[in-house]
């Protein structure tokens, strides 16, 4: 393994019966780096990052976390370790300051229990209780919980899944916090906008594989195309059975298109270089073909943009 990665991952497979979760994934996270999981439910980003943490075993594969292994090495680990889960279930009758100051107790050395909590926004919920504590507080708690030991490594599963806009974000000044000071880490998230703001590199998950892999910039860039543009026509004529993917692909401007089946009709989606061509060229198409529009919109293209085109389906799709 360099020296220069924290996470060294090769070959790892993990089955449970009949389901293969991860099949053949490999990973190197630099020192330093916040490195993104990306993938929908049932991906394999948390039995790969419970394997990472010491949580799980591997079926088959190789891990190296810190330059060590969990076999021979579990307590130097667990003491660089910081760890979030994706469902913390913390004491609900213990005050902040008692929850901290236990996870504090773990650890040969730490941070101060005071700084942590002012670092998370909790001061003012010092004395109070978890149990009466909103969802945003408890997952800044949790943070506090996984830092408190100060780690080289920060695991974050899901930090901001069910929170509001508000708590997004704060958990997003914490992870930058963090960040900061160069230490590295490894997020799971379903959110775009969160693996782009946040994210160095990320890893594109789906059936347990890595199916595409760089900086978020990067990844948007192999489209081919800086915008998105989506639309639904109002009716389905003979112009819409004649309209396909490569009739789009013919318009000027556009470098892809392909088409998905919503609730509400099939929806025509084109990666785009120019837009200021292609909507006038698209929306004369239409006419051509005596064809009406239900909806159109457009948008930069983005993460969610790359996992579409590379599977054909919706990140958050079940």
């Amino acid at each position: 393994m360099r020296n220069d990665l924290a996470v060294s991952v090769h070959g790892l497979r993990k089955r449970y019966a009949d389901v293969v979760a991860v099949d053949g994934l490999d990973l190197e996270i630099a020192t330093g780096e916040c490195f993104g999981l990306l993938g929908p439910n049932g991906a394999g980003k948390t039995t790969t990052i419970e394997i990472c943490e010491g949580l799980n075993s591997a079926d088959e594969g190789d891990v190296i976390v810190l330059g060590r292994r969990w076999a021979t090495d579990e307590r130097e680990l667990r003491e660089r370790l910081g760890i979030q889960l994706q469902e913390t279930q913390l004491a609900e009758k213990l005050t902040v300051a008692e929850t901290v100051r236990l996870f504090r107790s773990f650890y040969a050395k730490g941070r101060s229990i005071d700084d942590v909590i002012r670092l998370v926004q909790l001061d003012e919920k010092r004395e109070g209780r978890v149990g009466k504590l909103s969802g945003g507080q408890k997952q800044r708690l949790a943070i506090a919980c996984a830092i408190v030991g100060d780690p080289d490594l920060l695991f974050l599963d899901e930090p901001t899944t069910g929170l509001d806009p508000q708590s997004r974000r704060q958990i997003w000044d914490l992870v930058e916090e963090f960040k900061s000071t160069g230490r590295t880490i490894l997020l799971t998230t379903h959110y775009m906008d969160e693996a782009e703001r946040l994210c160095d590199r990320v890893a594109i998950v789906d059936h347990g594989k890595v199916i595409a892999l760089g900086t978020p910039r990067d990844l948007i860039a192999s489209l081919g195309g800086e915008q998105v543009v989506e639309f639904v026509l109002a009716h389905a004529g003979n112009g819409a059975a004649e309209l396909t993917p490569e009739s789009l692909r013919g318009l000027a401007g556009v470098s892809a298109a392909r088409s998905r089946g919503e609730d509400h009709g099939t929806v025509w989606e084109l990666q785009v270089a120019e837009l200021h061509r292609t909507v006038p060229a698209l929306l004369a198409e239409l006419s051509r073909r005596d064809l009406h529009l239900a909806e159109l919109r457009t948008h930069s293209a983005t993460l969610e943009d790359v996992f579409v085109h590379l599977t054909g389906r919706q990140l958050r799709d079940e």
